[in-house]
């Protein structure tokens, strides 16, 4: 117990960082009292055991300070009970900090989540230090928010005037409006069959403390809500005696998921009493929260109004459907994310060669400004759309010229960059597969202009003996031109098949061309089944319909409505 005691009072000093916080009263030690209430609260066990390959423990910082308002009383009680659940289910540890030191780059990157124990107001305003945060979470980092968070970096004592935007789009919501400290409300949970809302066992249920009621960007467009107040069962005041608080559409999410880039986000704006941190309910919901945001735990982060029973069918498969903008390179990125919008689809596969918008005139690549990359980034969100792909035209094999690529690649939260670098350039480029945990998926065109990747064979010579995290984004159209059989491809490269881009033609030759999804003669269905078989999670199965370039969103409706109504057991 006292080393717990000594976790919890971790200083700037004994991190070895210079702080630049402004004053802050200290933290009141718990009572023994209290510790043992938080004691007979803890779950016994973990929700998730530690993700493989890593053999570790995670690790997260709590950051607990608070700008322009003195602090929740329930702060020390969740850090308490988050160090001892760390500790007693084995499946993290914790350092507790009030210094915005801790988020120098170096320092962030030690963790695997970082935890904003009801942060209000402008916790700091070193814009490094902010984007160093904002970048952990895009290149998959965790980030779980408790009660205050939503008017973290925000000027509260000028009525929480907005201080950053995008931490805002990040977290999900901002506001801290409330009634009573002491409300009753019935909540209801919108995602009972979520892992996050296990403990309450598929039923809604009471609870009292202070609630806040958000406002934009909070969105069912953009987050997955796993509870809200039930206003039918809740006695609520009557309408327009507190238009500070309520909502027009009475939606009042009090915990959701999300992505943000590569990083998953979790809030709860329950937290605001020390009581919340005594009941074995709320610990087991937090315990399973912190396992989510660093990986351990599964679970949806589709947005609540998106998820289909289709796309929760394509979740059970690992599988996710996008456009890739080689497809719709005739117009901006802006507008290739809103024409995947109208298609009912939430991811899309970059392109480097690509125009941003008409207001940036430049290629989507690593050239870009810090500034340009966060407008395409609230793009982005604005439209409830992901990035995990990007075809980067070319890859540098040098070192400067390959670290500038994939900086943009964390910056933007892909997952993996689709390339034909030469054979030569590959061990540059796997060393920063691995240092920044992004893929390398090389595609291939045909023979005359893929020599070396056009075939399956090629592409696993130049794999072998290296990462995992290099392999394949088979190009079926360019299969089925050259001869080869896109199943029987598939099954060559196995687990080193890391996305794909499947097409389905008009005919099998050389002479075929790009025809709706299941309307033509490469057996499409077969092919996804097959997929399916193998047991492979392609980081996206990408839409890249290449014909008609100007006039294909009615061929690229009619593949998306194909995949809607196709039937796909879980993998075997």
């Amino acid at each position: 117990m006292r080393a717990t005691l000594h976790a919890l009072l971790i200083s700037a000093l004994f991190l070895g960082l210079a702080t630049s916080a402004p004053a802050q009263r200290p933290r009141r030690p718990l009572s023994e009292e209290a510790k043992n209430q938080v004691e007979r609260a803890l779950p016994a066990e973990a929700p998730a055991g530690v993700k493989e390959p890593r053999k570790q423990p995670c690790k997260l910082l709590i950051y607990d300070g608070n700008v322009g308002y003195g602090g929740h009383g329930s702060i020390p009680y969740a850090n308490y009970a988050f160090t001892r659940m760390g500790e007693k289910t084995g499946a993290f540890t914790t350092v507790v900090s009030r210094d915005p030191a801790v988020f120098k780059k170096d320092h962030l990157q030690q963790f695997d989540a970082v935890c904003l124990n009801n942060t209000v107001g402008n916790l700091f305003t070193d814009p490094q230090l902010r984007r160093n945060l904002l970048e952990f979470v895009l290149g998959g980092g965790g980030l779980l928010g408790i009660h205050g968070t939503t008017v973290a970096f925000t000027d509260f004592e000028k009525g929480a005037k907005e201080t950053w935007p995008e931490f805002g789009q990040m977290i999900g919501g901002r506001g801290a409006a409330h009634l009573a400290q002491d409300e009753r409300v019935v909540v209801k949970l919108d995602s009972p069959d979520h892992p996050l809302t296990r403990p309450f066992g598929g039923k809604g249920f009471e609870h009292v403390g202070e609630f806040f009621r958000v406002r934009g960007p909070y969105s069912r467009d953009r987050l997955h809500v796993l509870f809200s107040i039930d206003t039918a069962k809740t006695e609520l005041p009557p309408g327009g005696t507190h238009p500070g608080v309520e909502r027009a559409d009475e939606d009042y999410a009090l915990a959701w998921t999300r992505n943000y880039g590569r990083g998953r986000v979790v809030y709860c704006t329950i937290g605001h009493s020390p009581r919340d941190f005594m009941n074995p309910k709320i610990l087991e919901f937090y315990s399973g929260a912190i396992q989510f945001v660093m990986g351990d735990l599964g679970g949806s982060t589709t947005p609540s109004n998106r998820l289909t029973p289709t796309i929760a069918a394509w979740e059970q498969l690992g599988w996710k459907f996008g456009v890739t903008m080689w497809g719709l390179h005739k117009y901006t990125l802006f507008e290739g994310i809103d024409k995947t919008r109208e298609l009912g689809l939430g991811y899309v596969g970059g392109l480097s060669f690509q125009k941003v918008s008409k207001e940036i005139p430049k290629n989507f690549d690593g050239n870009l400004s810090d500034e340009e990359l966060t407008q395409i980034r609230l793009k982005m969100n604005a439209a409830g759309v992901r990035m995990p792909t990007c075809f980067y035209a070319q890859i540098p094999g040098d070192e400067a010229g390959c670290r500038k690529v994939f900086e943009f690649g964390r910056k933007m939260g892909i997952e993996t960059f689709i390339s034909e670098p030469p054979p030569e350039s590959l061990d540059v480029i796997e060393r920063f597969c691995d240092e920044y945990d992004i893929k390398l998926a090389i595609h291939n065109h045909g023979p005359d202009q893929s020599p070396v990747y056009w075939r399956p064979e090629g592409i696993l010579k130049v794999c072998k003996g290296r990462s995992k995290r290099i392999g394949a984004c088979p190009d079926t159209g360019y299969w089925i031109r050259a001869g080869v059989d896109p199943i029987e491809g598939i099954r060559k490269l196995g687990d080193r098949l890391i996305t794909i881009q499947p097409h389905d033609l008009s005919e099998l030759s050389a002479e075929g061309h790009d025809v709706p999804w299941g309307t033509g003669k490469a057996e499409f269905e077969k092919l996804l089944q097959e997929i399916r078989r193998l047991g492979v999670k392609p980081t996206l199965i990408g839409l890249e319909y290449s014909y008609d370039f100007l006039d294909n969103m009615p061929e690229m409706a009619q593949s998306v409505e194909f995949i809607n109504r196709l039937k796909l057991e879980p993998s075997p």
